[in-house]
């Protein structure tokens, strides 16, 4: 089974990890886009109760840019998924894997989205870290 990315448990409440990974984010030039809270949207459309799970697509405004001048397509891939989840000990965070996302198809053989693709995972790569602490 293929990893997408990096899975990150978090102290705290459900709350505090969206404030948190929003913050981490921000620090490396992501802003949140868009937000989608699985749960609500789960109990609306299906009167299904689900654990709080929030999908927050984020944007570095210049990478995406540049991605999409060179290949508009790409958009398909944007934003970048980062999952919030509650468990019983605190929260689950999930970051998507740049380089493995803008390796779908023949976007990795353009070395522009190779380029990028390095740039946004050694950012999502720095926010792992900042998350997971000292």
């Amino acid at each position: 089974m293929a990893d997408f990315g990096t899975t990150i448990p978090l102290d705290g409440s459900f709350d505090e990890a969206v404030e948190t990974v929003t913050a981490a984010l921000a620090k490396e030039g992501f802003g949140i886009i868009s937000r989608i809270d699985l749960d609500r949207a789960f109990a609306e459309k299906l009167g299904q109760s689900f654990r709080r799970y929030t999908i927050l697509g984020a944007c570095n405004p210049g990478l995406a840019h540049r991605a999409i001048t060179a290949r508009p397509d790409v958009g398909l891939l944007l934003p970048c998924n980062v999952t919030v989840e509650e468990t019983p000990d605190g929260a689950l965070v999930r970051l998507v894997d740049a380089g493995q996302m803008m390796a779908m198809g023949d976007l990795g053989e353009a070395p522009e989205i190779a380029e990028l693709a390095e740039d946004a995972g050694a950012r999502l790569g720095r926010v792992a870290a900042a998350l997971q602490g000292p």
